[in-house]
């Protein structure tokens, strides 16, 4: 009875040590891409105070697009009708960084990993699901 009583407790020792481990590691991949966006926006506010005003739009963009076009790093409230421009019900989300959205296909700018098709429903419920704002 003893040896029963020994084994569940280091069965239950070893499931909290896992357990923990998990945990631990997701929460490290979560803190990592919040503090590469973190630190791509000190950048571009670093870059933007040391640019004329006629250069500050383009340094906003934080994944490379040309200049004049709008960076899929989404902040604020976030419009999903607007960037589906095609009007088909789709667009394309990062499943880690959600704030991230295009209407094309490609890759997330943060982690890059590539973006997944969603409905424009299943991109809002992501989206509030993370507490992000949708318009």
């Amino acid at each position: 009875m003893k040896t029963m009583a020994y084994l569940s407790f280091l069965l239950a020792v070893f499931l909290l040590i896992i357990g923990s481990s998990f945990a631990q590691d997701t929460t490290q991949q979560k803190s990592c891409c919040k503090k590469e966006m973190k630190e791509m926006n000190e950048d571009s506010h670093h870059n933007m105070d040391m640019d004329n005003s006629e250069s500050k739009h383009q340094n906003m963009d934080m994944d490379n697009h040309q200049p004049g076009e709008q960076s899929i790093l989404r902040e604020g409230e976030i419009d999903l009708k607007g960037i589906d421009m095609n009007k088909d019900g789709k667009v394309y989300q990062d499943v880690m960084d959600w704030n991230v959205i295009s209407d094309t296909p490609g890759e997330c700018p943060v982690c890059g990993m590539e973006l997944k098709e969603v409905s424009l429903e299943k991109a809002t419920e992501n989206l509030i699901k993370n507490n992000f704002k949708v318009k």
